[in-house]
């Protein structure tokens, strides 16, 4: 009866293993997620940055695009610090992301 039970109930150490596949599953998920909203948000930067640009200064930007302007200007200068060479993770991250893309149209 024992072999029965065993041969229908997973061993702890297969229900250890699938606790842990899942996981890391989930891990991978959030971490995907992560990387999409670092680039919707350096788009976004963009688009306000430019949104300044086209509406003359911050304040008028803000009342443009219903939005505060302390995060008009959180944007912008997630924006300009896009646009810095000098700023190596903001190129790597450009790299990374350019070659993503890359990747992504050929797919």
């Amino acid at each position: 009866m024992i072999a029965q039970n065993s041969d229908r109930m997973p061993s702890r150490k297969q229900r250890l293993q699938e606790k842990q596949r899942r996981q890391l599953a989930v891990v991978d998920t959030v971490d995907k997620a992560e990387v999409k909203v670092r680039k919707a948000e350096t788009e976004l930067a963009v688009a306000v940055a430019e949104a300044v640009q086209v509406f003359g200064d911050e304040r008028a930007a803000s009342e443009g695009l219903d939005m505060p302007v302390e995060a008009v200007r959180r944007f912008v200068g997630m924006a300009a610090s896009e646009a810095d060479p000098t700023d190596n993770a903001a190129a790597q991250l450009r790299s990374e992301g350019s070659a993503g893309e890359a990747t992504t149209l050929r797919a």
